[in-house]
């Protein structure tokens, strides 16, 4: 009788499912070319509802980090903020597909509301000013990038996509604008030193599992292995950072939320420093993640160990 791996099950198992979310999103693409914006959308939600269901481990994942996060108590509550959170998922990929059709050098502020304040707003304004710019995956991060480009030159850090026929499916589209994303581990520190050198800014996604490289953080009340390039380059250069997020707030209307200038002189203890600089970026998030849930990534896995018992799931 032969042995079987059971990696062997486990590789085919994702490989199927690679394959069938490289067919959604090339599904959507396709639409997204074709279609105006109005039905874009609508297929683009049945697309997300087709992908909640097939996508076993994301749904569960989705769901275990609601309630984990406390953000409901109710496992048929969490069924929906998770659905809701697959649509708004889907509705950012097309927006950042469906952008370069619609937005421009003339129209762009039609697009976008920005909230925030004065000295926040100046220190975009100011071309020689190089930001740090941290946010997560919450609201429309990526049209965000692209819209803020038009303000100030946007370099974005951000990790590989987990399936590498989606990620080369959406590497193949233009760049937009002024807007750049540049993989974390393709990136290096000089080019992150000469993006701020050069007036631009530099956007970190600070809710992304930075394994053994990381430290242990706090994030919705469980410990987090955070990245702490961004806070190690304020300390160095002196760069304010700046808290960032972008709302959905109707058919491609969005409403960008901006937290004062962050500066956290060096006490001389590098490690408390940098600490207080994640916890205070975590607790951010937090805030604007509880305040509209629906819009954040909760499908992603951001804690690694495994959780603790959860409620029964809704049939």
């Amino acid at each position: 009788m032969g042995i079987h791996h059971p990696n062997i099950f486990v590789n085919a198992g994702r490989e199927i499912r690679y394959r069938l979310e490289y067919l959604a999103a090339a599904m959507m693409l396709s639409l997204v070319d074709r279609l105006p914006l109005e039905s874009a959308y609508r297929h683009t939600i049945r697309l997300a509802d087709i992908a909640y269901r097939l996508s076993a481990f994301r749904r569960r994942t989705a769901r275990q980090n609601i309630l984990l996060a406390g953000i409901t108590t109710d496992p048929h509550e969490a069924d929906r903020i998770a659905r809701e959170s697959f649509r708004h998922f889907g509705m950012v990929i097309m927006e950042f597909l469906k952008a370069p059709q619609l937005i421009n050098e003339d129209n762009w502020a039609q697009w976008l509301s920005v909230e925030g304040p004065a000295e926040t707003r100046e220190l975009l304004a100011r071309p020689s000013t190089g930001v740090i710019l941290a946010t997560g995956h919450f609201g429309s991060w990526q049209t965000a990038g692209q819209l803020l480009s038009y303000i100030k030159p946007v370099v974005g850090i951000s990790r590989k996509m987990d399936n590498p026929y989606t990620e080369a499916l959406i590497s193949r589209r233009k760049p937009f604008h002024r807007f750049q994303v540049t993989p974390k581990h393709d990136a290096d520190r000089g080019r992150f030193l000469a993006t701020l050198q050069n007036g631009n800014i530099l956007a970190y996604m600070i809710d992304q599992h930075a394994g053994r490289r990381g430290i242990t953080g706090d994030f919705f009340g469980h410990p987090a292995s955070c990245h702490t390039a961004h806070a190690m380059l304020h300390l160095t250069t002196g760069a304010p950072i700046v808290f960032a997020y972008c709302l959905r707030t109707g058919p491609m209307r969005f409403k960008a939320c901006l937290s004062a200038p962050i500066v956290h002189p060096p006490t001389g203890n590098k490690d408390a420093d940098i600490r207080a600089i994640v916890r205070q970026l975590n607790q951010l998030l937090e805030d604007a993640i509880r305040q509209t849930p629906t819009q954040y990534l909760w499908g992603h896995r951001r804690w690694r160990k495994p959780p603790p018992p959860l409620p029964v799931k809704p049939a």
